[in-house]
């Protein structure tokens, strides 16, 4: 007999909380909540992330309802998350339990509820896990006993709970299971190319009703294989809500420029940074728009145009570097085209130092991945550090998930060779590096 579901509320990734400490919310879910959760008996299913920035669709609000069982983290006092747990509230008199990290404070409204608290170190992540778990795996145990534990049936005299039919939490289960199953199907059909990749959107019928998560999986890996046609014929047959997300939206910019549509992805993006203000993976994507121009500007032999358009791909990487420090990417964009400049932009000596001290914090402090290592490769080889160099380089290609990051990476290297060749420079290990790049692009 399969267990009963727990669905858990709570912020991705790392955020801060009142007090300035960085709390990594995925580190919580793997190390404390999930475990807990199965010591309950219990089978845990999380928020897609791409649920959560900003817009709640209808999988949400079925996993909200229909789960038997709940788990909020109101750590960071995350809008999504009390908005989630107000429906959940509303609709469910018990079986929710609630967890905070120690040391930051609850707002008034939920003060007063029973939360249970968790113990964070320096780094984020949790401390006194088994206590903890066995803490929160009794909570939800006792959750079974069907004590109202929201407060809207705890005040409201006489108010009635929705009947909610196993039929259609069966059904809720089965398409839960289904989704699942497709994601893992996706992964898979990335290594075989397009076709398998549209073999998959075919066998979903009407994207606007399939579930978020799975739709979102089948974006990006269309965009894993380099089908950009394919990306963009995509985002029409969403539900507007998730259409109009902003990582829809910035990933459907991508996708355009990579399909010679750069205009259009401008404006979209121009236009999602008058609305929400700068970020690192909006204005990283613009930049890549006005590098690519820059190229192109380059090729033609149109020299002034090409130096405006670098000037206009360093202000963008750089206002998204300014937006959010701890994102390195953009930052390295902007001190690799600042050399690449004639001469070179004398702002990057200030800069460099931020960009390093940015990504070694995320590769001790978190789990760092390919752009992280990669990022080092580049400040070593602007540094002419061969050693630093080849010792990022092994990490780089041994994180490789998609050959599309392997390619923009060898891209950026060969700018930067290709310059100092100019400047009579040369460095034959940096060129080693670019071709090892290129082949582990091709497998």
């Amino acid at each position: 007999m399969p267990r009963e579901l727990c669905f858990v509320l709570m912020p991705f990734g790392k955020k801060p909380d009142a007090g300035g400490t960085l709390v990594d919310f995925d580190a919580v879910y793997h190390e404390l909540i999930s475990p807990a959760i199965a010591q309950a008996d219990l089978d845990p299913i999380r928020a897609d992330e791409e649920m959560t920035g900003g817009i709640i669709h209808k999988p949400m609000y079925e996993r909200l309802i229909l789960c038997p069982y709940a788990v909020a983290d109101l750590s960071t006092a995350n809008a999504n998350v009390f908005y989630e747990l107000g429906v959940r509230h509303a609709v469910r008199p018990y079986s929710t339990v609630l967890i905070f990290g120690e040391g930051g404070r609850l707002p008034f409204d939920v003060a007063p509820l029973r939360a249970l608290p968790y113990k964070l170190a320096p780094t984020g992540t949790p401390l006194d896990t088994l206590s903890t778990q066995g803490a929160l795996a009794a909570r939800l145990r006792e959750a079974r006993k069907s004590n109202a534990d929201s407060p809207i049936y705890q005040l409201v005299t006489g108010l009635q709970p929705l009947d909610i039919s196993h039929i259609k939490t069966d059904v809720f289960r089965e398409r839960v299971q289904y989704s699942a199953g497709v994601k893992e199907r996706l992964a898979a059909a990335r290594a075989q190319g397009v076709d398998a990749v549209r073999a998959i959107e075919k066998e979903l019928g009407s994207i606007c009703d399939a579930e978020s998560g799975v739709v979102i999986d089948l974006f990006l890996s269309y965009r894993a294989v380099k089908a950009w046609d394919d990306m963009l014929a995509l985002v029409p047959k969403m539900s507007a809500p998730l259409a109009a997300t902003v990582m829809v939206q910035e990933q459907l910019a991508l996708a355009l420029n990579r399909a010679g549509q750069g205009e259009a992805a401008e404006r979209i993006l121009l236009e999602l940074i008058d609305r929400r203000g700068p970020s690192s993976e909006t204005n990283g994507i613009l930049g890549r728009i006005y590098k690519d121009r820059w190229e192109a500007a380059l090729k033609k032999g149109d020299t002034l145009l090409a130096r405006g358009l670098l000037d206009k791909a360093i202000a963008a990487y750089l206002r998204g570097f300014e937006a959010d420090w701890r994102d390195a990417y953009p930052g390295i964009n902007a001190v690799t085209l600042m050399e690449l400049r004639e001469p070179p932009d004398p702002r990057r000596e200030q800069i460099l130092p931020v960009v390093t001290y940015s990504v070694n914090r995320r590769i001790v402090t978190g789990k760092p991945d390919y752009w992280d290592y990669a990022t080092q490769l580049e400040l070593a080889v602007l540094a002419k550090d061969e050693q630093r160099a080849n010792g990022a380089a092994a990490e780089a290609l041994a994180s490789v998930r998609e050959g599309w990051e392997a390619e923009t990476t060898a891209r950026n290297l060969r700018l930067i060779r290709e310059v100092r060749e100019r400047r009579q420079e040369s460095l034959v290990w940096a060129r080693q590096i670019e071709e090892s790049l290129e082949t582990r692009a091709k497998r």
